[in-house]
């Protein structure tokens, strides 16, 4: 039986939500499907992948061919290198502690660039905003001096008035 691992669609319309299934070749897309091994979350930004990677593995090394995108899915959650790591632990280039020491160092490099991008994003909106808050203070200090030339003007056009009035009574 030629299996593949492919996305399951779900979710209400415009607002896709998918499995991450392994089902026959000749099954429909939402169709039987033999295992679920993850879920794949597009409308988060970043997307949600939320996967069983032993399992992904499993079927990855017993042939299961995956579709484009469950294959990006599969690489950046580190499926395809743990594959390739253990094809050097079965040629004998490298023994299974060495293995799992490469792929953590890579996980933790993916992790410090995914918190460095956040990081990033975060100054960015905050310098944003002091940017924006700079340039309200400097509009509403132009206001306020408009309003406060026109009212020395409406001052000044009322002090002649009162003094004109002032004599007059005298």
């Amino acid at each position: 039986m030629a299996t593949k691992i492919r996305l399951q669609r779900g979710g209400r319309k415009s607002y896709a939500f998918y499995r991450i299934v392994i089902a026959d070749v000749r099954a429909p897309r939402d169709g039987k499907f033999t295992e679920k091994i993850g879920t794949f979350n597009p409308n988060t930004n970043p997307a949600t992948v939320d996967l069983n990677f032993d399992r992904a593995l499993f079927w990855v090394e017993n042939g299961a061919q995956p579709t484009d995108t469950v294959r990006n899915i599969l690489k950046s959650e580190g499926v395809y290198l743990m594959k390739h790591l253990r094809g050097g632990v079965k040629k004998g280039a490298f023994d299974e502690a060495e293995a799992q020491k490469r792929f953590d160092a890579w996980k933790a490099s993916k992790e410090q660039q995914a918190t460095a991008v956040a990081e990033a994003s975060a100054k960015a909106k905050k310098e944003a905003a002091a940017k924006n808050l700079e340039a309200e203070k400097k509009v509403n200090e132009a206001i306020a001096k408009k309003v406060a030339d026109k009212k020395a003007a409406e001052a000044a056009a009322e002090a002649p008035a009162a003094e004109e009035a002032a004599p007059a009574e005298a």
